[in-house]
């Protein structure tokens, strides 16, 4: 196993084990690299099969990050080196990754996810699939794919569009970050604990009555939500996120068209700083990046496998256009953060190179995710 993943099993009852993987690049906010997503998958069908294993805990290595993306430099080179054409590299990598997350979602056994910390992009993809998703006072969720010409992906096309008032739309269109309590309320997460205490969690898990079976689930949900914090447990810092702003985000998302909402969020006159963060990143961001958000939201699509179907090529499309090369160049390459888009704003964008992101770049017999949900 690659050294940046690091696998253990604890044992819990009398008769059991948890699965523990810890995601172990913390230098790199433990940024998912293309070994990480296919040791995971491996793993975990290991366990999968396994009957000494009752659960999963999932975790990142350090007290910064859970996990801030995929590691995506390495996938940049192979953009550059072949421009404008559907690299199998990068197509190689979502495909084990979106693989991986499936897994997670559809897992016959409880996933415990530790999201403290970062949970950007690619950590969202593994979390949000998990049984049960704890987030802490430190967390910070986010999908900032805007910033880099890429989308909100990892099946951002089948849970951003059933958030509740239009957060979906403006979480994707901004990037915004959120906190704990916001995750909980839009179901991304599913218990608020304290940071202070994943040991204790840990050990707790030891005492309860496994059974291997679906009672596990349940007995897990109850454990979690005996150790939940409370209102009155004072959360220091808690950052600033969606809950105080969730009226103005929906009104700002209300508009019939892309263009009407991109107008609103960028001309609200505010001074507060979440609201202003908000718009700069929609005002650097992708405008390609910004008519696929909406469209997928719009006509999202019909089932989980499907969604994942669909976001490959889409991810695909977006590395064959060179946006998102020139997002990752200005970003994280050579860090002048000015990248040079296709388009200006999102009102010059043709309909043609949005409708060309959602074709497919095989025929449905050849798709790399072909018997995903089958």
């Amino acid at each position: 196993m690659a050294a940046d993943l690091l696998i253990s099993e604890m044992t819990v009852g009398k008769r059991f084990k948890i699965g523990v993987v810890t995601l172990n690049a913390p230098t790199k906010l433990n940024a998912l690299s293309l070994s990480m997503v296919e040791g995971l998958g491996a793993q975990l069908h290991i366990w999968a099969n396994d009957k000494k294993i009752a659960a999963v805990w999932l975790q990142g290595a350090g007290d910064k990050a859970f996990c801030a993306g995929g590691d995506i430099v390495d996938m940049y080179h192979a953009m550059v080196a072949t421009p404008h054409t559907v690299q199998a590299e990068v197509c190689h990598f979502f495909t084990q990754e979106y693989q991986t997350d499936h897994l997670i979602h559809t897992f016959p056994k409880p996933v415990i996810v530790w999201g403290d910390g970062i949970v950007m992009g690619g950590g969202i993809g593994l979390m949000v699939g998990g049984s049960h998703r704890l987030v802490t006072e430190r967390s910070r969720l986010a999908m900032p794919e805007i910033s880099i010409g890429l989308y909100p992906d990892v099946a951002g096309s089948w849970f951003l569009p059933k958030m509740p008032d239009n957060a979906g739309l403006f979480l994707g269109l901004t990037g915004a970050q959120i906190n704990g309590r916001d995750a909980v309320h839009l179901n991304m997460a599913d218990h608020r604990v304290s940071s202070a205490k994943q040991t204790q969690l840990k050990a707790g898990l030891a005492n309860l009555s496994w059974q291997g079976d679906n009672h596990d689930f349940a007995m897990l949900s109850d454990f979690f939500r005996d150790h939940e914090l409370s209102i009155k447990d004072k959360d220091v810092a808690l950052p600033e996120g969606y809950l105080s702003h969730q009226q103005t985000v929906s009104d700002l998302c209300a508009g019939e068209s892309l263009q009407q909402v991109a107008a609103a969020i960028l001309n609200q006159d505010t001074d507060d700083p979440w609201l202003q963060r908000a718009q700069a990143n929609l005002r650097a961001g992708s405008p390609n990046t910004a008519h696929l958000i909406w469209q997928m939201i719009q006509q999202p699509p019909a089932d989980l496998a499907s969604a994942f179907r669909q976001e490959l090529g889409m991810s695909c499309r977006c590395a064959e256009s060179g946006e998102f090369a020139e997002g990752v160049r200005a970003l994280l390459i050579d860090k002048d953060r000015k990248p040079q888009w296709q388009f200006a704003d999102v009102n010059q964008v043709p309909e043609s190179v949005v409708r060309h992101h959602f074709s497919s770049p095989w025929p449905a017999d050849v798709h790399p995710l072909r018997s995903l949900g089958h």
